[in-house]
């Protein structure tokens, strides 16, 4: 630690300026002092939201800023300063039904676990008290929603009558009721009858048309748009408000005629799900507004709710600071594990150097069920095996057939020993082949406070290599069924196939604002790290103690060297190898070698620090390639880092598995032969090795810094 004086914030400082920080790297650091060899006090992400005081900076570009509590001075040659446009309309500006609200999708009774409106209402309420508003899906075709539903709830919309009911409990909760539906445009005058019946109950306050270019969506093509929206507006009138949400990337726009819709609509919902198309989140939002911003319509983009929690909070300030969004939704209610920036507000009611008040919700206890592994049972309806079978691309075996339009040939149940009772996001793996469903019917039994199962379609041919989230589910260890996923091959589609892939249960925990974070008490709990681990648990979640090198002895790993003696790292991070060649590219980590070339096949490799096995498989070019994520950092709100560890063999982990600081994970390999004994090593801050194992910048050195850090440095700054 430095031992120079601080250097306090100039008595000339003049005003702050709320701004967005464009980070050159995935951070930077704020300091106590305008100079590198001041105390490092805190980190600044990408696309975070700051006070900076533009009249503070010296001649070598030091500038006082502050963050949520945190104060002091950041290098401005490695962040940009975006002035926030905030969302306040001005009197010319078009307004909407969701201004400065914050709204969440509502699909189906059956996909959530509440059993009433007044239960969800209430769960609502107590998890984000910022959400005004639900947007519940009312009709599919010429079906009320209720024809989907296969419950006896009154959560199931299956009429007029079923609207009154949502509304009246909303109202009494100071919540809006708002309408959504999936028109199919093959029945023009049926389709529009359902519409109608909704937009003219009291207090129904918008209707938003799913319009999207797939099968089971919009399907008249061009000609009865018009004629089905006149139907509809000839009844409501023209001045109830119609959105219409779609997929929003570019070579989609022509599919769904917009300009056929453009007389009858008055805003646009983008369905932003970055982390469902496998791309980074300002360039998906970036893109958002560049093919619509030109429809003339305004634009409250529909956000990924199930996506990683710093994903969340960089989209919710691009859209709200950058673009000016003036309303938010989420999708949807029932697959959100975490709710700290679902229940941001969108005002900026107070500075972001404010400190954080917020609940962090984090997981903990992870297990993961693989086909013909404990706990998966499988069988037929008949005497004839029909599961065919084959290796995903995340190393293990899974199961498919083709599918059933009505009677099942074959069933599959994942059931577990739960580590504890509590609050668990349960999802399912969709491999990348033979999964083209579009209705796998997941059915998750023993839920807490209620004695069905809760049915979720899942899309599979839209999720490939990717776990999607089944929902949020309160489960009793006790009670013999609890997290019991059931699923068959009955989908009602032909030519078709789909996967019985892996089911992972993640246990979340809620942190309060002002939790005291100390480690509790009792490290012999089942949940806690074995015996000798290094790791520990502080309010119920596992954190990490610090991070040490992946190779060495225990001693030398706990050593003052970071590399210790003898290991060199041939390819630093950041340098441009391969100069010339068709490989060039700058080094995403460390490459690790030791002694002479071929003496380090076969030692040792270790967990960096504790944490969970995202992926450990083989790939095309890398060899075998272990990924953990990471505990958070000290604390449960301390940063969350993913740690790679390319061309590996006799991996000694797999997939879901706890490791700890320290635990060896595989041994130094060569790829099978396609390189020289070594271990690369790298570290990601972001999510971008979440989806992309083999992720690989090559030569654009701004996607380098933006996703890797230093593994020498982090790790030096970083010690247990």
């Amino acid at each position: 630690m430095s031992s120079v004086p601080s250097v306090s914030k100039p008595s000339d400082a003049g005003s702050g300026v709320i701004a967005i920080a464009n980070t050159r790297s995935a951070f930077v650091n704020i300091r106590t002092g305008p100079g590198v060899n001041y105390q490092d006090v805190g980190d600044i992400l990408d696309n975070s939201l700051v006070v900076y005081y533009p009249a503070t900076q010296t001649q070598d570009e030091w500038v006082w800023v502050e963050q949520r509590g945190i104060r002091g001075w950041v290098f401005a040659g490695v962040v940009t300063f975006v002035q926030a446009v905030g969302t306040v309309p001005s009197n010319d500006e078009v307004t909407t039904p969701y201004d400065g609200k914050i709204a969440l999708w509502h699909w189906k009774g059956t996909s959530v676990p509440e059993t009433s409106i007044e239960q969800l209402v209430a769960n609502i309420k107590s998890r984000t008290p910022n959400v005004k508003q639900i947007w519940v899906k009312t009709s599919d075709g010429v079906n009320w929603m209720g024809d989907f539903d296969d419950t006896d709830s009154n959560l199931a919309i299956s009429g007029p009558e079923s609207v009154d009911k949502w509304v009246e409990i909303l109202e009494a909760n100071d919540m809006e009721f708002h309408a959504w539906c999936v028109p199919q445009g093959l029945d023009v005058p049926r389709e529009a009858a359902l519409i109608n019946a909704v937009c003219q109950r009291p207090g129904v306050k918008s209707m938003i048309l799913d319009i999207e270019p797939y099968a089971g969506f919009w399907q008249g093509g061009r000609q009865p748009i018009r004629p089905f929206m006149l139907e509809i507006r000839k009844a409501i009138g023209n001045r109830f408000h119609i959105g219409m949400s779609m997929d929003p990337r570019p070579w989609h726009y022509d599919s769904i005629f917009p300009e056929e819709w453009a007389p009858f609509i008055n805003s646009v919902h983008p369905q932003t799900y970055w982390f469902t198309f496998r791309r980074d989140v300002d360039e998906v939002i970036d893109e958002v507004y560049n093919t619509w911003r030109p429809y003339g319509k305004p634009i409250i983009p529909a956000l990924q709710g199930d996506s990683p929690v710093l994903d969340q909070q960089q989209a919710h300030t691009i859209s709200t600071q950058k673009y000016g969004a003036k309303g938010l939704s989420w999708w949807r209610y029932g697959v959100i594990s975490q709710w700290s920036a679902v229940n941001t507000a969108i005002e900026l009611t107070s500075s972001p150097a404010d400190p954080v008040s917020e609940p962090v919700d984090n997981f903990t206890d992870e297990v993961i069920i693989l086909p013909n592994q404990p706990g998966f049972r499988n069988g037929t309806y008949g005497d004839k095996y029909r599961f065919l079978s084959r290796e995903n691309t995340w190393g293990w075996e899974y199961l498919y057939i083709d599918t059933s339009r009505t009677t099942s040939k074959v069933w599959a149940e994942w059931k577990t020993t739960l580590p504890q009772s509590g609050r668990y996001e349960i999802s399912a793996f969709i491999p990348n082949r033979k999964a083209t469903t579009t209705r796998a019917r997941y059915k998750v039994h023993g839920i807490v406070g209620t004695d069905t199962e809760v049915v979720i379609d899942i899309n599979q041919n839209r999720n490939r290599n990717t776990w999607v989230a089944l929902g949020i589910f309160d489960l009793d260890k006790s009670q013999p069924n609890a997290g019991r996923v059931f699923l068959n091959d009955i989908t009602g589609e032909r030519d078709a196939y789909i996967a019985f892939d892996a089911i992972r249960f993640r246990r979340i925990v809620t942190v309060q604002p002002g939790d005291n974070p100390t480690p509790d008490p009792d490290p012999t709990e089942p949940t806690n790290p074995p015996s000798g681990g290094n790791g520990t648990i502080v309010n119920g979640v596992y954190v990490a103690d610090g991070y040490d090198s992946p190779v060495g002895t225990a001693a030398e790993r706990a050593g003052g060297r970071i590399w210790p003696s003898g290991w060199l790292d041939a390819s630093p991070f950041g340098r441009l190898y391969f100069v010339g060649t068709p490989s060039e590219a700058y080094h995403t980590g460390a490459d690790l070698n030791f002694g002479t070339p071929y003496a380090d096949l076969g030692m040792p490799v270790y967990a960096c620090a504790s944490g969970v096995v995202t992926f450990a498989a083989r790939l095309s070019v890398w060899g075998n390639v272990i990924i953990i994520r990471h505990d958070p950092l000290f604390q449960p709100s301390g940063s969350v880092l993913y740690s790679r560890y390319g061309h590996v063999q006799n991996m000694q982990v797999s997939v879901g598995e706890r490791v700890t600081r320290g635990q060896q994970i595989s041994e130094i390999g060569n790829a099978f032969g396609r390189f020289v004994p070594h271990l690369h090593f790298d570290l990601s801050p972001t999510t971008r090795l979440e989806t992309h194992p083999s992720d690989w910048p090559g030569r654009d050195y701004s996607r380098l810094i933006q996703n890797y850090i230093d593994p020498l440095q982090w790790i030096a700054r970083n010690r247990p």
